[in-house]
């Protein structure tokens, strides 16, 4: 039952060419863990114009109620859920090697726990974003 990884022989070595499942894994985690750290910079920011004093930051925080960031904090709800069930995958195929036989299973079986879990977050989320409308 095991799985060949596809390896192409090139002047720089044996490059990686991927499965789908796997490809798209590993570019969703990279792609959802630099919007996250995009996101932590934004709330860094600010957080730090509280210095400015009251006013500066109320001005800020009047910013969230635009429904346009509400829909960009639903894409970051979305993105910290499937980076950390996609972790828990990583995870789960360091501390038991015999899991890397079942990336397929396990890559689908994440995405179906973050689409359930989705349903209920996009409700509410984009519930509230369309009632500022």
């Amino acid at each position: 039952m095991g799985e060949s990884l596809a390896r192409k022989r090139t002047e720089f070595g044996t490059l990686y060419k991927g499965n789908r499942e796997g490809q798209w894994s590993w570019a969703l985690h990279r792609v959802t863990g630099v919007a996250i750290i995009l996101f932590l910079f934004a709330h860094v920011v600010d957080t730090a114009v509280i210095g400015w004093g009251p006013e500066a930051y109320n001005k800020v925080l009047a910013a969230y109620a635009n429904p346009v960031v509400r829909f960009l904090e639903y894409g970051l709800v979305a993105a910290v859920l499937y980076h950390a069930l996609n972790g828990v995958r990583i995870m789960i195929v360091d501390f038991w090697p015999r899991a890397a036989l079942h990336q397929k299973r396990l890559f689908y079986i994440t995405m179906t726990i973050f689409v359930l879990a989705m349903i209920p977050i996009s409700w509410i989320m984009i519930k509230g974003a369309v009632a500022l409308i």
